[in-house]
């Protein structure tokens, strides 16, 4: 995908054909930005969340306005005009700029054939208005499968579930605990002029009442503080962490459960990072290089214990599993393109082969955190009560706590638009020989 010198429509409209192809945008957006100018940057990250964000009632929309599907090799030019309803639709822009520049965008897309198609559409949307949704993906732009599981797996939530989704989620940072306290990084932001008040749930939690860029954090790059969602941060409240524990957090990049763990307690005698990438771990470095913490990494898969374990028990481990992230949705709106409904079987299968397997290395007395970033019960309380069913002596702790949902085998938090995303807990230990 190169988007090398090319205006940034014309940019965006090749970075969303790469998630259609099944990138994601964590992968392809970086590059694209690299090439523009830094003042560009923010605009073209806000075309592709936007637009990924309503795909489907933008593509409902337009699927009515052409006569007929472009052909495979014009795809891009599918992808610009979405961008144009985007804009069109959400955003501010002056309507004689989205569609003069969209003509151009498709004249630097290699396409000059279809600047009248662009044109025409573009008029047409604008002069119309949008038309009344069709079908559930248009209505709550969501594929349809996505909308069916939440309705049949939260008949009372699906419809708030989805519009969260369709929210763009708050800027909730982490304070170090080794650093300062959070009455004291609240101070520092209210000097800064930043709003911004403490998280209901997590302790450390602080929630800007408008996202800013880190560098505007007061002693971000200093170790102060991380960005990090509340539901992620309660891990820490969780795990029962006291000095001397050997700690591992399985699958654990970008690293911000890691970094955590460290900064709740001091003391630890070792915490084991593992994580499948060999692209994602270094982020789980540099996280640790600029908090000034230190912890073992290792690049593995977690379920295969014979090639990386040691031996040695660990008194706690955190094993926040590869889910389908349907939690998340607000803050990686491509999920609603990349994931189908047939990953999320194979999803759980994996699911509770790293929880067979982490078992194994808990020490007696020994305590797991269960987590997924997943809205879905199949990846959630239905994999504890799969693996208690074959596991003799799991023990199931009922943590004393004000948030999620008590689901009979864990705590289910739903997204919340004004708080948290979608996450799920289980705490399990293991009896004492």
């Amino acid at each position: 995908m190169d988007t090398h010198g090319l205006p940034l429509r014309a940019a965006a409209a090749n970075v969303l054909l790469a998630v259609e192809n099944g990138h994601s945008l964590t992968q392809c957006l970086p590059p694209a930005l690299q090439q523009l100018a830094p003042e560009e940057r923010p605009a073209l990250q806000a075309l592709c969340f936007g637009t990924s964000r309503w795909f489907h009632r933008l593509d409902g929309e337009l699927q009515t306005r052409l006569k007929k599907p472009l052909r495979k090799q014009d795809r891009v030019v599918h992808h610009l005009m979405l961008i144009g309803l985007f804009q069109l639709r959400f955003s501010q822009q002056a309507t004689y700029a989205v569609l003069n520049e969209s003509v151009e965008a498709c004249r630097a897309l290699d396409k000059p054939h279809l600047t009248g198609l662009v044109n025409g559409v573009l008029r047409a949307a604008e002069r119309e208005g949008a038309p009344e949704p069709a079908d559930n993906a248009s209505r709550f732009s969501h594929p349809e499968w996505m909308v069916e599981k939440l309705r049949h797996n939260w008949p009372d939530d699906w419809q708030e579930i989805l519009a969260a989704n369709n929210e763009q989620a708050p800027m909730t940072l982490r304070v170090n605990a080794r650093r300062l306290t959070r009455d004291a990084y609240l101070d520092l932001l209210e000097e800064a002029g930043i709003e911004a008040a403490p998280t209901r749930f997590a302790p450390q939690g602080i929630q800007l009442t408008q996202p800013v860029p880190v560098d505007k954090l007061p002693y971000f790059a200093d170790g102060a503080v991380s960005v990090q969602d509340e539901a992620a941060q309660l891990c820490t409240t969780l795990l029962d962490l006291a000095p001397g524990q050997r700690v591992l957090d399985a699958c654990a990049a970008p690293g911000g459960k890691t970094c955590a763990i460290l900064e709740t307690c001091d003391g630890l005698n070792e915490v084991v990072a593992i994580d499948e990438s060999a692209e994602r771990l270094p982020r789980v470095q540099e996280n640790l290089d600029r908090l000034d913490l230190d912890a073992t990494l290792k690049q593995a898969d977690a379920a295969n214990t014979g090639e990386w374990w040691d031996g040695k028990p660990f008194d706690r481990i955190l094993l926040d599993v590869p889910c389908s992230a349907s939690g998340v949705i607000r803050r990686h709106p491509d999920i609603k393109l990349l994931r189908r409904e047939s990953d999320i079987s194979p999803l759980a299968a994996i699911q509770l082969g790293l929880l067979d397997a982490m078992w194994d290395i808990l020490k007696p007395g020994g305590r797991l955190v269960y987590a997924t970033c997943s809205v879905f019960p199949q990846e959630n309380h239905r994999i504890i009560q799969r693996f208690r069913k074959q596991k003799d002596g799991v023990q199931l702790v009922e943590p004393d706590v004000a948030w999620g949902r008590d689901m009979g085998s864990g705590r289910q938090l739903l997204p919340d638009p004004d708080s948290h995303d979608g996450f799920f807990y289980a705490v399990l230990e293991k009896p004492d020989a």
